[in-house]
């Protein structure tokens, strides 16, 4: 598989997971304390964002940073994304009644 560069998916990674919480542009871009339009710059693909703010998207989204610096990597899928969020806000009992379902 061709490795993409580090920043070639940042745009859909964070429009997917934007969309996925049903939160607007303009609602996450004042989330961020920027503006909607370089909200959707970045979106596009036309803007990387500096280090700062790719943290606070990063962490207002709830994204794993893989998907966003490993692209490559095959576990890198929207449902496996989703399920790790979930896993992440469980306490110790779920996890354990989850892993003995599984």
């Amino acid at each position: 598989m061709k490795k993409q560069n580090t920043f070639d998916c940042l745009g859909g990674v964070v429009k997917s997971a934007r969309l996925e919480r049903r939160l607007t542009q303009k609602e996450l871009a004042e989330r961020l304390s920027i503006t909607s339009h370089y909200l959707m710059s970045i979106e596009n693909k036309q803007q990387i964002p500096n280090c700062g703010l790719l943290f606070r998207i990063i962490r207002e989204l709830e994204l794993s940073a893989d998907n966003i610096f490993y692209p490559e990597h095959e576990e890198n899928r929207p449902v496996i994304e989703k399920l790790k969020r979930y896993l992440s806000r469980c306490d110790e009992k779920d996890v354990n009644v989850i892993m003995a379902t599984l």
